[in-house]
């Protein structure tokens, strides 16, 4: 079974990565175990981390899921950990 690529339809039966992009690994809250597609993101942009829509969080349709890079905390690149929701 595919991981899933987040803002991928989900009726679509291939919501998997990809070959020639890369990804990195949503690690906790509601997002957690999805791909996020960042392909063309600056070294900067990589920095920032996301905000990302999400159903499932704290606030509900229309809330937010702040994710950054994991390797601040020690953890392992590739990955952009969570670290909380906003409205």
């Amino acid at each position: 079974m595919s991981r899933r690529v987040y803002g991928s339809d989900p009726d679509d039966p291939d919501t998997g990565p990809v070959p020639g992009r890369v990804y990195v690994e949503l690690v906790g809250g509601p997002l957690d175990g999805q791909l996020l597609d960042v392909s063309g993101w600056s070294p900067l942009e990589m920095a920032d981390g996301a905000l990302l829509m999400s159903e499932r969080g704290a606030f509900g349709p229309g809330g937010r899921s702040a994710y950054e890079p994991a390797e601040a905390d020690g953890v392992y690149p590739g990955r952009f950990g969570w670290r909380g929701d906003v409205p």
